[in-house]
């Protein structure tokens, strides 16, 4: 009897249409050890990915893909996609440089709809795509799968009002698995909770599966049941009613996201609905594997690990601590003399570093689910009435909320905090999750003061000034282990605006902001056994720039600006800006991002790659000398 997997022998989709449910089942267990098999290795998004397999292989056994469309929410889930479209031989590559990605990616493969990096897009996207094939007289299916964490942002809620406005077929299927990064907050969670374990809702379902039985097209049925029922649904059945159905959207009963034969069932009537159909489906994060279920929040997002105890694997030399955590125990100092201060995230206590702040001061601890633009007009409200709220985001979801930060806090000047984590390069994850856009955004807004400490224990001070000097205030700080640098006894109040030179010089002066500091050190040893003596400067402030700094750095021949993100509107224009409106000539050199997204990899690897490792600052700094 051969050992050869079903998996082996999937070469497309359309190999599971000749599958049964049990077959099928079957699958599902492989796609679960080859899941684990590989991340154990590579890391990865781990409990999503294992929780979703059966819907994925449902989805794909009944759909004809690419033709019809998948559009999946984040992409946290889609490993499972991954491997039953053609991506196995690649898989033990996912999420390395110049392997597969760790999310759904066009480029990569024509069964991948659009790069779904950000939660809460999918229902916007699907909506788009059933507009665009109605419009085309095409048949297409078009299925978006959304948790139902990500349906709490706002943008599901906007397109949820369109769909069913719209009424345009298409199907929603809700992965209920009660969690996002973090546990799962707010009212939509509390009703979805309630649903699950009502027992009048209970018989309502089964009241809707015996319609469905005994009616003729079945998903003609679905759809006319929906609508005739719904009134008296609401009203009368099912307890504090179906927001979704109030929408005009119907639908199903919560059915067990782990039962292929249930979830083909039911998918094969709402793919035939002539109007928007939600698939209410309930799993566990981490099916399969029982230390992802123990602990779906770690294996959210886990480096490589034990797989026989589900340990992160230690790279065995001694670490400096990471900038999430000295933040967060930063945090906890402050607000241990400060009573005023409020701790705020978006579905990520854990990741940015507030699990201690949120046990000591749980009454001053606020996670709002993934509503970005939510929390920082929250922080806006609270710092008018008088709070200091810090909003603790990383750089790339900071993004989604810049009309926020101008309107509810830069504008009226209020003392709201932004710790902007994983600023810079991310590493694995690649373009939607790389924080190399925040030295723009929160540059460019007025009354904002932007701090970019180049260690940790700069860290601490940066958070320090900022709540001492209130007012809109940014500090941005990357993701991964400090610099080893040792932690101050006290905070101190940097003084605004000016830097700190690190290494004295008088060919060269290169100005640094955040951890390309230590990279401009790296490079300053090596352009000196060239002959090249290089001055740095620990820039500290991104806005206001230390303009004293600028004009010494112009005494020499070459100014120099090194910042991790990108150099379109970033603070090398600025410092360039400067120079300009001081009627300064020297010649000067931008390094930082290049005008592309960046590829995912490994920090120094993709640093390397953007020339802002030591080698290559020293490398563009030498090539710029000679030349003049």
């Amino acid at each position: 009897m051969s050992d050869k997997r079903i998996l082996d022998i999937i070469a497309s989709p359309a190999d599971l249409k000749l599958l049964s449910n049990e077959e099928l089942s079957i699958l599902a267990g492989e796609i679960r050890q080859e899941i684990v098999a590989t991340t154990s290795k590579t890391g990865g998004h781990v409990a999503s990915s294992l929780g979703a397999v059966e819907i994925i292989l449902a989805l794909h056994s009944l759909l004809d893909c690419p033709k019809d469309k998948i559009v999946f929410d984040v992409g946290h889930q889609a490993y499972a996609h991954k491997l039953v479209t053609g991506r196995l031989k690649d898989f033990g590559t996912l999420r390395t440089y110049g392997g597969l990605s760790g999310f759904p990616k066009p480029s990569e493969s024509p069964y991948d709809v659009h790069y779904s990096g950000h939660a809460s897009d999918s229902l916007s996207v699907a909506l788009g795509l059933a507009e665009a094939r109605d419009l085309a007289g095409a048949d297409q299916k078009v299925v978006a799968l959304i948790g139902d964490a990500a349906l709490s942002g706002g943008m599901a809620f906007e397109a949820l009002n369109n769909i069913g406005q719209a009424q345009t077929p298409m199907v929603i299927i809700l992965n209920d698995n009660e969690m996002s990064i973090s546990h799962n907050v707010g009212a939509l969670m509390k009703h979805l909770g309630y649903m699950r374990a009502s027992s009048q809702y209970r018989q309502a379902r089964d009241n809707v599966q015996e319609h469905l039985e005994s009616s003729g097209p079945v998903g003609k049925a679905i759809t006319n049941f929906g609508r005739s029922m719904k009134e008296s649904m609401k009203q009368f059945v099912i307890p504090h009613s179906m927001i979704f159905e109030q929408l005009g959207i119907v639908c199903t009963a919560p059915i067990d996201g782990h039962n292929i034969a249930q979830l083909r069932e039911t998918l094969r009537a709402v793919l035939n609905a002539d109007g928007p159909v939600l698939m209410h489906v309930v799993t566990r994060k981490g099916q399969g594997y029982m230390p992802a279920v123990r602990n779906p929040e770690k294996f959210h997002g886990i480096a490589p690990y034990n797989i026989a105890t589900g340990e992160v694997i230690k790279s065995g030399k001694p670490s400096a601590p990471k900038y999430t955590n000295v933040f967060g125990k930063a945090l906890v100092a402050e607000a241990e003399s400060n009573a005023d201060i409020v701790a705020i995230t978006a579905a990520m206590k854990g990741g940015t570093g507030l699990d201690e702040f949120a046990e000591k001061f749980p009454e001053r601890f606020v996670d709002t689910g993934i509503c970005e633009e939510h929390a920082v007009g929250f922080a806006g409200g609270l710092a008018a009435n008088g709070k200091k709220p810090v909003v603790a985001l990383y750089s790339t979801f900071m993004q989604r909320a810049i009309d926020q930060m101008i309107i509810n806090v830069a504008l009226p000047k209020l003392d709201v905090v932004f710790a902007i984590d994983r600023a810079g390069i991310v590493g694995a994850d690649g373009p939607t999750h790389h924080g190399v856009f925040d030295l723009v955004y929160a540059r460019m807004v007025p009354n904002m003061r932007v701090l970019a400490p180049s260690n940790e224990a700069e860290l601490v001070h940066a958070l320090h000034t900022a709540l001492a000097m209130g007012g809109p205030f940014a500090i941005r700080y990357p993701r991964g282990e400090g610099e080893g640098v040792p932690l101050p006894e006290a905070a101190e109040v940097l003084p605004e605006g000016k830097g700190r030179v690190v290494r004295e010089g008088d060919d060269v002066a290169i100005l640094a902001f955040g951890r390309m500091v230590g990279q401009a050190l790296g490079a300053a040893d090596t352009l000196a056994e060239q002959g090249v003596s290089a001055r740095v400067v620990d820039m500290r402030w991104v806005k206001p720039l230390d303009v004293q700094a600028i004009q010494a750095a112009a005494e020499t021949k070459l100014v120099v600006t090194v910042e991790e993100g990108v150099i379109a509107g970033g603070v090398g224009e600025g410092v360039l800006g400067e120079m300009a409106r001081m009627g300064l000539h020297t010649p000067a050199l931008n390094l930082g991002i290049q005008d592309a997204f960046v590829t995912q990899g490994g920090v120094g690897q993709l640093l390397h790659e953007q020339g802002l490792d030591a080698e290559g600052i020293a490398a563009s700094v030498q090539e710029r000398y000679r030349a003049l």
